[in-house]
C-alpha cells in the first residue's frame, strides 16, 4: 500500500434548513454552488440505495445540496427530517470530528461577515506567534451551530513553525 498522502475529498454537514444554509456558505464563504439543493428518497435509484447502505432502512428521504472550496473541496450538506441540534454544540471529547477549518488573509472580516450573517464569533482571534509571523485563528459558528475554524495562513505553514514551541 502506497505511503503517500491522500488529498481531501469533502466533508458532509447537516443542518436544519438547506436552503438557508446553502445560501450562507455561498455567500459568506464564497463556496461554489456545484448542485442545488435536491430530495432524494429511499428507493431503488442509484443515491436511494446507497443511502440505504449509509442510513439504514427507514430513511425515507433527505434533501442534499453540494458546494465547492475554492481548492475543490467539497461541501456536502443535508437536511434530514427530524433534525435537532445536539445539547453541546462543540463536543469536543466525543469521538470523531468536532469542526473544520478554512483559510482566509482577512480572519476579521470573515469573522464580521459570519456574525452578521448570524453566526457567533466563539473566541477572540489569536496569533499564534505575537510580534514575529502574522499568523491568526479564530473559531467560529455558522448560524445552524456548526462550529469551524478560521486560518489565515495555510495550515502547513502554520505549524511548520512549530507553533506550539517554547
Amino acid at each position: 500500500m502506497s505511503q503517500t498522502p491522500r488529498t481531501f475529498s469533502h466533508i458532509g454537514l447537516s443542518v436544519p434548513d438547506l436552503d438557508a444554509a446553502v445560501k450562507f456558505y455561498a455567500d459568506v464563504l464564497g463556496f461554489y454552488v456545484v448542485m442545488q439543493p435536491t430530495e432524494a428518497f429511499e428507493d431503488d435509484s442509484a443515491i436511494g440505495v446507497m443511502c440505504t447502505d449509509v442510513f439504514g432502512p427507514g430513511w425515507v428521504s433527505l434533501r442534499i445540496a453540494h458546494l465547492s472550496t475554492a481548492d475543490g473541496i467539497g461541501i456536502e450538506i443535508f437536511e434530514f427530517p427530524g433534525n435537532y441540534a445536539p445539547d453541546e454544540k462543540l463536543e469536543h471529547k466525543r469521538h470523531g470530528a468536532f469542526h473544520f477549518a478554512v483559510q482566509d488573509p482577512d480572519v476579521e472580516g470573515l469573522t464580521k461577515a459570519i456574525v452578521a450573517a448570524g453566526g457567533r464569533q466563539r473566541m477572540p482571534i489569536r496569533e499564534y506567534f505575537p510580534g514575529e509571523k502574522p499568523y491568526r485563528m479564530v473559531y467560529v459558528e455558522d448560524p445552524f451551530g456548526i462550529v469551524f475554524e478560521i486560518y489565515s495562513h495555510s495550515y502547513e505553514l502554520t505549524y511548520s513553525a512549530g507553533a506550539y514551541a517554547s
